[in-house]
């Protein structure tokens, strides 16, 4: 039974709404909260806002992310039917449900009259990024600081806080910085944080500690000095001040250093200079292969010892392997593996330029840098990582002319293989494979964005990088160009573009900076190429007035008769609503403004509720 086009709710997040709630009274009709708000704030004039009032509006559904309560007027505090829902939060007065608000990312209780212990539950809002409770009167010890492991910046200053600093803080792995002063009671060292360089008191210059106040005690200020040039005791004159020949001295110390720093700047440059030309030739000479050749690196249980690969390392070990395909990185070839039982395996081969280190141009190393970052990529992704939808890495082998990278064979070969042999009438590809194959591709993404830490970007997902295994089960592959992107980070930038034209990222085009939405708006062109049976370069859009197919997509899936988007060769089977369906999708993930697309694991719970 096919779903009905309203079985999938396509939920784009509504704009913020600009209208604001002035000192006006509040009353009964007053609209207070969107369906669906991104900020909420509630502001009231001489009528009293109650949590009654809060909960009478539907607060527990709305969707928060700021809620501010800018008044003292609360007669109480919100209760939990709300506070899970709530981000972030910014008080006048200490709220004892505060433990409730699971979501809370920020609490600011700054500059206040506050006073008493924190609780120690108060570990459990595990998702604080900003904790700020200084300015006020607390007391206690520091108990609370148990587990925050999202907790990226802390600050106790200027309380009445006691005891010793838990070591603890060194579990709170995004720690930025965090400020400890103003707690005379506090006792013992503050931990080193391990990821952090540290200062000359040995911990990093960004982290504020409490001064000695005995310090500053000893210091007088100019105003408190005599300002009679007589000697107090005698009366006469004073002598030479002994600070006019401590000046002389220090201006020739000074003149000394600056020499003496030169001379150790000339000298460490030399030495560096020559450090540094040596480590350039030895890091070439071990990506040359340095005239050796060294055992394959194993990823995989499936090759169970090096031995089994040893045919590989013959110099005519590839005169009876045959060649099934060949990219920019190399060629590649099919072979049965030794001892598997018939399992066939592909091999990539990269070759190196056959050339001396002193005899590379600056196209060739340029080039072999390229071949290196791409096989490096490779083995720090799928190399180390495993999912079904993921072509494996498994192993990798080093020869003096050339690299040699393994993989799983997969007998359907790629995804654009298959559209070009379908689009010529060679095989039948139905909406059914199409879909599973559209589901794996995102199941895949969902993993390198969401369930991988680091996350990893592919930054080059095209038919042509998804390969199908012998149950059409579609694996994501080529990871070549792809790069991790640490969890603190929201993008990455790069020199230049890189990708294949039509799946290119507008916003990647203009400011060189990548993210996971340039890999979701690829895979909206990859959703429209399954559905239309054309990709991006296809002739069919060099006639057409948009000369885009993403372009072309909207203006045909707005228009009277958007079946026309669909491939011919699927109308009349029964799925035409589906299919329209996930090329709104496709839609969704193209939009020019990489904040409104969804993310990977939106399109794929989308995608697995369109049922057959």
């Amino acid at each position: 039974m096919q779903d009905s086009l309203s079985t999938v709710p396509i939920i784009k997040p509504s704009p913020l709404s600009s209208k604001t709630w002035g000192p006006s009274p509040v009353n009964a009709s007053t609209p207070l909260i969107h369906a669906t708000p991104t900020v909420c704030f509630v502001r009231g004039g001489s009528r009293m806002i109650t949590p009654t009032f809060l909960r009478s509006r539907s607060l527990s559904s709305c969707l928060m992310t700021l809620m501010g309560f800018s008044l003292r007027q609360l007669d109480g505090f919100p209760s939990s039917e709300s506070s899970p829902l709530l981000t972030t939060l910014s008080l006048t007065s200490y709220p004892p449900q505060i433990v409730d608000c699971k979501k809370l990312e920020i609490l600011d209780l700054q500059n206040n009259q506050f006073s008493g212990k924190i609780p120690s539950n108060l570990s459990s809002l595990t998702r604080l990024r900003v904790l700020n409770l200084s300015g006020n009167k607390f007391s206690g010890n520091l108990s609370f600081l148990k587990y925050f492991p999202n907790l990226e910046h802390l600050s106790i200053a200027n309380n009445l806080f006691s005891g010793k600093i838990p070591p603890t803080i060194r579990s709170f792995r995004n720690l930025q910085s965090f400020d400890f002063s103003g707690n005379s009671f506090l006792e013992g060292p503050v931990p080193v944080m391990k990821k952090v360089g540290s200062s000359a008191f040995q911990y990093p210059k960004r982290y504020m500690l409490a001064q000695n106040p005995s310090i500053k005690a000893n210091i007088t200020s100019p105003a408190a000095a005599p300002k009679s040039r007589k000697s107090p005791a005698t009366g006469q004159p004073p002598g030479p001040s002994p600070r006019t020949h401590n000046h002389k001295k220090n201006k020739k110390r000074k003149a000394l250093g600056w020499i003496l720093g030169f001379l150790a700047g000339g000298a460490a440059g030399t030495v560096s200079g020559f450090v540094f030309s040596v480590l350039f030739k030895l890091i070439l000479a071990a990506v040359r292969g340095g005239g050796r050749e060294p055992g394959p690196a194993i990823f995989s249980p499936l090759i169970k010892k090096a031995e089994d690969l040893a045919f590989l390392e013959k110099e005519d070990g590839f005169a009876s392997l045959e060649k099934i395909g060949a990219g920019g990185c190399g060629e590649v070839y099919k072979a049965e593996l030794p001892g598997s039982n018939g399992k066939i395996i592909a091999i990539k081969k990269i070759v190196q330029p056959p050339k001396d280190a002193n005899e590379l141009t600056e196209e060739d190393t340029k080039q072999l840098n390229k071949k290196m970052r791409q096989i490096r990529s490779e083995i720090n992704t799928v190399g180390q990582i495993r999912h079904r939808n993921l072509l494996p890495l498994l192993a990798h082998l080093s020869r003096p002319d050339c690299h040699l990278l393994v993989y799983e064979f997969m007998k359907n070969g790629s995804l654009q293989d298959i559209l070009n042999d379908v689009s010529q009438g060679r095989i039948e590809l139905d909406w059914l494979a199409r879909h599973k194959i559209a589901l794996g591709v995102a199941a895949g993404l969902e993993y390198l964005h969401m369930n991988h830490s680091p996350r990893i970007i592919h930054r080059d997902l095209k038919p042509a990088n998804v390969l199908l295994d012998e149950d059409m089960e579609a694996r994501i592959a080529d990871f070549g160009l792809a790069a991790a992107m640490p969890d603190a980070q929201t993008h990455i930038t790069t020199s230049n573009v890189a990708g294949t034209v039509g799946f290119i990222a507008p916003e990647y085009h203009q400011t060189l900076k990548f993210t996971d939405k340039c890999d979701i708006y690829s895979f909206g062109v990859l959703l429209a190429a399954l559905v239309m049976g054309k990709v991006p370069f296809d002739e069919f859009f060099q006639h057409t007035e948009e000369m885009s197919l993403v372009k072309w997509m909207r203006n045909v899936m707005t228009s009277e008769n958007p079946s026309r988007a669909i491939d011919p060769n699927l109308i009349g089977n029964g799925y035409e609503e589906q299919m329209l369906l996930v090329l709104k999708i496709a839609c969704f993930c193209t939009l020019d403004n990489p904040k409104e697309r969804p993310n990977s694991k939106d399109v794929r719970c989308m995608l697995s509720q369109i049922r057959h």
